[in-house]
């Protein structure tokens, strides 16, 4: 049986349709309602509820909402609803966000605080934001907030796109509460543009494009106007775009990214849920594949930047997509090029760019597709890059009215060629500054300082750029609207004589911007209702007397103030006062109690005296102070004060305070002042002190304000001990806007005291200043130095010898202008002519200089100069030993300029001692040639030496080795040719010769201690030693004698004391004293550690048995050329040493020329048959066995026959060989008792032991024969050893 096949329906993919829509509902409050809808496709959508455009969360309000979905079915229940629009909810604004400044990046908040009736904690008001009448939704950029009563709006990273007008609505009972303000956001780069508000010219705007995190750059250069095609986009993708503007001066911070935008073609869009999409394809006739040319190819925007061409699609399109290739060419050749290279372009729209100016441009498209590519299309007519409309005209009249106290309403007329017009720009400047600032594109410019006077500018804009400026506006005074001031309040009782009444009363609190002019008094009796006029004029002044009453009877008033705007508010009816004589002896109550110089600790506190005196003069006030809301008064003075007054001082910061007065005379204290208005302990913003000082071009001494607020109708009011300063002819008073200058005549004694300043019309704005003794005598000082100035001089009147014996009187200012004027005065007598005479403006120097300068110039030299104003006087007495000085002085330099005409010294002879101990004698010589000599003497001897000098060098030097008393005495060099002869004496026998030693002498280390075979050894080394140097040892303080228990001796390079055979006895401190002319140099070593004596002793012991020289060898050696040599010497050693010759440093063989023997183990002989100068050098002898060894050098020197015999050096004893071969050279006088070297690779002797502790040598290796013995040269003297 054939099993059955069974047919599953196949899922196609449907795109989500609502079967059945939400429909209205209209319900009662508080009812529940259920919101349905049906919705299919495939795959099952997701369906998401909304309210008002807010996606709707079950959690944010438990038990409100209520969402399900059952087969498709879903649904919306809202358990419980309450009415917002009508409801009986009542809102009511206190405090709100003003005008606020704000700088891209940052943050701002908006604010506002509320009064909601019922306040129902799950029910907040419904509160909607709006920037220029746009609704705002929450996100990144606009965060809000609302509970609590305070409605908020946070803008966390402000961009030039939050600039605007901010609207909060609330709905209420009574339908909405609203408030608005501006928000102004400053850019942070210096353009102006649709991005920025400030006033540089944009030079371009650089567009970014981004379709994931990084951004990428759209336009390689910028444009000049504010849009931009943007091509090369991805079908299909989502893109944000953001603009910067950049100007010479840098480039802006990008604007807020746009939102998204898909790139999509728009023939592709198909709306509508039925609609049948058929493509053009189908309806062709025929079949065919090759797309046929575009058609209407047309320019539809031209400007500057770039023009944009479209055309129509081709009809046949071909069975395959399309894409668009575009050719260009210059005017009317048919030289085509293609534009679109990288592009591939599907829709009929493109921005051409990189246009030339001035040049004319056709252009054709070809359609292509996977089968071919049409025929060019028709080409357009010439194109070239223009603005067609430009920017706009200016704008015409600006008229500027007052708004607020920082803010100005500014009006204009529109231009007459917009062009397109998008907006204006609006720009303010301080009367008098020329300098612009941007306000904003408002009609309303806020942020303006109070009391300033501006006038203002307007600028259009459209999208090719900024119009220009327009004419500008009539000046303006910033303060607020005009309007009728206030009621006047406060209305008191200062007098009644039966038949009249005086009265006072308070300033209006507002005074509508423009100064009270006149007050309306109305009167009525108690119980009437019918107020009739005071009298047919105005009062002028806060206090009126009204005439005309009736004893008895209890009157009220009231009182309506006028300015320019008209006649205010009456104020609230006083209370009712009787008409009745005043008669008691007490005066009356003090009032108008005012306050200035509020500070943040301190208040002035001023009255007026009471108008009823009482039976006899008013004697004093007492001051009486509460805070605000209290009704205890405590009294400030606890003596009544004599002026009508005070200053309080040690107020609270930020406390209310208020006073009341009370006058007193000899009958007693009167009736207190009505209680005045509340004053807050704290200075007004900006609050600035009176300064004094000197004016810098009169000298005159003044008083300086500046206030921090005025009004049109301002004055400064000057006051000296709090009394107005009318007419006076001790100071001047000048005033111009903010500041006010009290400048004093002539400043005196009598002007001493406290001075103060007040400005009407203000909130207070007044300081004080007190003049003291002390500070007066300080300005005068300064005034008097301004009003007779002097040139300030660095330095006096001087003189300086020149080169050629020239003496320059200079001195020098510290300023001097091109209009100095001088003169110099010799003895009483105006120099006129025969000196130059010269000044320099920059360095302020003045000079004179005499080029021959002679006995006749004694005298005294006076500069007197004047520059301006200054004036300067400056003295030189140059007589006596001083002008002997500098003759001499000038004589010395005449003299060496002409020596230096010829060869010279240009450093004389001075001498140096180098590290081998030799002397040098050094000079330096200039203007030297060739034929130049130059010789030395030594007490007028000349002196030959080996290398002749050499002038041309610019040096000379004599060096004189290892110095001694000998070679003390005068040097002279000298130095000549044709030109003339320079001659340099020294003389080293005195201070020459002690600086030698005292070089050398200082040059000695400390004390060591060395065994030797003959017991112990001190020793102090020294970069040279002779016996000259006064050498005195010491031991214990007292002084050694050379002996043979103590031997005192020394070598060129270190002094020595050797102690045979040490005791107990020998133990101590010993110290050598060397003298070096001048003063003493002294070594010590202590030899008194326990056993330290014995220990070395025994540790050397052994060294008695080494291998060792004990004679038969000279130093040097000195031979004819071709005569035979030998070297003999005695050894000993137990055991019998080992011998090795060496000549410089290299070992010698027994060979036909050199024959080396050694005999019975004690004498070793080197002998060569003939000699030659090459066998010149150092030779030596290395002897050793077991416990040590020495090696002892020779020098041979090798002349020729004829020739002179050398000399040895300095500290060498000079031997001739004359020996016959075989003959022993004869022993040295001296046998030497080697001292180890450093630089020896020999085994290594004991070490030195320094006190006070010795050193136990180590053992040592004996070292191959290639490395040195550490035995000194010859020339090193030591006591020879006892024989065993």
């Amino acid at each position: 049986m054939m099993p059955l096949r069974k047919d599953y329906p196949v899922e196609l993919p449907k795109a989500p349709d609502f079967l059945i829509s939400l429909r209205a509902h209209t319900v009662w409050e508080k009812t529940p309602v259920k919101l349905f809808c049906t919705v299919s496709g495939q795959p099952n959508p997701v369906v998401k509820w909304y309210k008002n455009n807010v996606a709707i969360d079950p959690l944010s309000a438990p038990g409100k909402y209520k969402i399900e979905n059952k087969y498709g079915a879903h649904s919306l229940i809202i358990t419980t609803l309450f009415g917002i629009h009508p409801s009986k909810l009542e809102v009511t604004l206190l405090e709100s966000f003003g005008v606020t400044f704000g700088t891209e990046g940052e943050s701002v908040s908006l604010v506002a605080n509320m009064v909601v009736v019922p306040d129902l904690p799950n029910l907040p008001p419904e509160a909607m934001w709006y920037r220029d009448d746009t609704l705002l939704m929450p996100s990144r950029w606009a965060e809000m907030s609302i509970g609590g009563g305070v409605a908020k709006l946070t803008l966390p990273h402000l961009n030039k796109d939050d600039e605007g007008l901010y609207t909060l609505r609330i709905w209420s009972k009574d339908g909405t509460a609203e408030h608005s303000a501006y928000l102004f956001v400053k850019g942070t780069v210096y353009v102006r543009n649709k991005l920025t508000n400030t006033k540089i010219t944009v030079r371009g705007t650089w567009l970014r494009k981004s379709g994931t995190k990084d951004w990428v750059q759209c336009n390689d250069s910028p444009v000049k106007v504010c849009k931009l095609p943007v091509h090369g986009l991805t079908e299909g993708a989502s893109y944000h775009f953001r603009v910067r503007a950049v100007n010479k001066d840098g480039i802006s911070l990008p604007s807020r990214m746009s939102s998204g935008v898909t790139a999509a073609e728009v023939e592709s869009d198909v709306e509508g849920k039925y609609d049948i999409a058929i493509g053009q394809e189908e309806l062709q006739g025929v079949y065919v594949t090759i797309p046929g040319p575009p058609t209407n190819v047309h320019a539809t925007e031209i400007n500057k930047t770039y023009i944009v061409l479209s055309w129509t699609p081709p009809s046949p399109r071909g069975r395959a997509p399309v894409w668009y290739l575009i050719e260009k060419c210059v005017g009317d050749s048919h030289v085509w090029q293609r534009v679109n290279t990288a592009v591939q372009l599907r829709s009929p729209r493109f921005p051409v760019y990189d246009m030339e100016d001035m040049k004319s441009y056709r252009f054709r498209i070809i359609t292509v597709n996977k089968y071919g590519s049409s025929e060019p299309s028709e080409p357009t007519a010439p194109i070239q890059k223009v603005d067609p409309y430009g920017v706009p005209s200016a704008p015409g009249q600006v008229i500027a009215s007052r708004n607020t106290k920082t803010s100005a309403f500014v009006q204009w007329e529109a231009p007459k060629h917009t062009n397109n017009l998008m907006g204006y720009y609006v720009d303010a400047s301080l009367v008098g500054s020329k300098k612009w600032f941007p306000c904003n594109h408002r009609f309303v410019v806020h942020g303006l300082v109070p009391g300033d006077t501006y006038v203002f500018r307007v600028q259009a804009v459209n999208a090719y750029g900024l119009s220009e400026e327009s004419q500008e506006s009539a000046s303006l005074f910033i303060d607020a609207a005009l309007s009728t001031p206030s009621a006047p309040y406060g209305i008191s009782l200062l007098n009644c004589n039966g038949s009249s009444m005086t009265l006072a009363w308070k300033r209006p609190k507002n005074t509508g911007g423009s100064k009270i002019i006149s007050y309306y008094l109305d009167k009525r009796e108690a119980g009437s209702v019918d107020w009739k006029e005071v009298g047919p004029h105005p009062a002028v002044h806060r206090t009126f007397t009204v005439e005309n009453l009736t004893s008895g009877v209890f009157y009220e008033f009231k009182v309506q103030a006028a300015n320019l705007a008209g006649v205010g508010l009456p104020s609230e009816p006083s209370k009712a006062f009787a008409c009745e004589a005043w008669t008691m002896a007490e005066p009356g109550p003090a009032y108008d109690i005012s306050f200035w110089e509020v500070r943040d600790t301190s208040v002035l506190v001023q009255w007026k005296p009471p108008v009823y005196s009482g039976d006899c003069p008013i004697t004093g006030f007492f001051v009486d102070m509460a805070k605000k809301g209290s009704s205890d008064f405590a009294a400030v003075n606890a003596e009544p004060i004599g002026h009508c007054y005070l200053k309080v001082a040690g107020l609270e910061t930020g406390a209310s305070y208020v006073f009341r007065v009370r006058a007193m005379n000899a009958k007693g204290v009167g009736k207190a002042s009505d209680v005045s208005d509340p004053v807050c302990a704290k200075a007004l913003p900006g609050t600035k002190e009176i300064v004094c000082g000197v004016d810098e071009e009169t000298g005159d001494i003044f008083l300086n304000f500046e206030a921090c607020e005025v009004s049109e109708t301002s004055k400064f009011t000057w006051s000296k001990s709090y009394k107005e300063i009318t007419e006076s002819s001790r100071v001047s008073i000048t005033s111009s806007g903010r500041h006010s200058k009290l400048t004093f005549v002539n400043a005196e004694k009598e002007d001493l005291g406290v001075y103060s300043v007040a400005v009407t019309d203000t909130d207070g704005v007044s300081s004080s200043y007190s003049v003291n003794e002390e500070e007066l005598k300080k300005m005068q000082e300064l005034s008097y130095n301004i009003k007779h100035p002097i040139v300030p001089l660095k330095t006096e009147l001087n003189y300086e010898i020149l080169e050629k014996g020239h003496v320059r009187f200079w001195v020098q200012a510290q300023k001097l202008s091109s209009s100095v004027n001088y003169r110099f005065i010799v003895n009483d007598k105006a120099i006129t002519s025969g000196y130059k005479i010269s000044h320099d403006v920059s360095t302020g120097i003045i000079q004179m200089t005499i080029e021959h300068f002679t006995k006749a110039n004694e005298g005294t030299y006076t500069i007197q100069m004047q520059d301006g104003k200054a004036k300067s006087q400056s003295t030189l007495v140059l007589v006596g030993d001083a002008f002997k000085v500098a003759l001499k002085e000038a004589d010395f330099q005449r003299k060496e300029h002409i020596r230096k005409q010829g060869p010279h010294f240009s450093e004389y002879l001075s001498f140096h001692v180098t590290d081998d101990c030799t002397v040098m004698l050094v000079c330096k010589l200039a203007n030297v040639k060739k034929e130049t000599t130059f010789t030395w003497f030594k007490e007028d001897e000349e002196i030959t030496v080996d290398v002749p000098p050499n002038p041309m060098s610019g040096s000379c030097s004599l060096p004189i080795p290892m110095f001694s008393r000998k070679d003390q005495g005068i040097y002279k060099a000298v130095l000549g040719d044709d030109r003339g002869k320079d001659t340099s004496v020294y003389d080293v026998s005195g201070k020459g010769n002690d600086m030698y030693f005292i070089t050398i002498c200082s040059s000695a280390s400390d004390l060591v201690l060395q065994c030797t075979p003959e017991g112990i050894r001190l020793q102090c080394s020294m970069k040279y030693y002779t016996e000259e140097m006064k050498t005195i040892w010491f031991h214990r303080e007292s002084k050694i004698s050379s002996s043979e228990k103590m031997r005192i001796g020394g070598t060129s390079e270190m002094a020595w004391m050797q102690i045979c055979e040490p005791t107990d006895r020998e133990k101590g401190h010993y110290t050598i004293e060397i003298h070096d002319g001048k003063k003493s140099h002294s070594r010590t070593f202590d030899l008194s550690g326990q056993g330290n004596v014995q220990m070395c002793y025994m540790n050397y012991l052994p060294s008695v048995d080494r291998g060792r020289v004990v004679g038969g060898l000279p130093d040097v050696v000195t031979i004819m050329e071709k005569k035979s040599l030998s070297l003999t010497c005695t050894v000993w050693g137990d055991p019998n040493p080992e011998v090795t010759w060496f000549k410089n440093e290299q070992e010698i063989v027994s060979d036909d020329r050199y024959k080396i023997t050694f005999e019975g183990g004690k004498f070793a002989s080197l002998t060569i048959k003939i000699v030659y100068v090459e066998d010149s050098g150092k030779y030596s002898i290395n002897v050793r066995n077991k416990y040590g060894g020495e090696f002892v050098e020779i020098t041979v020197s090798v002349y020729k026959k004829g020739e002179d015999i050398p000399e040895p050096k300095l500290g060498q004893s000079k031997s001739v060989a004359t020996a016959k071969p075989g003959t022993p050279a004869p022993q040295s006088a001296k046998t030497p008792t080697p001292t180890p070297s450093l630089k020896s690779p020999t085994p290594t002797p004991p070490p030195s032991i320094k006190s006070p502790t010795p050193t136990p040598a180590p053992k040592s290796p004996t070292p191959p024969r290639s490395m040195r013995s550490p035995t000194p040269p010859r020339f090193m003297r030591s006591p020879t050893p006892t024989k065993k």
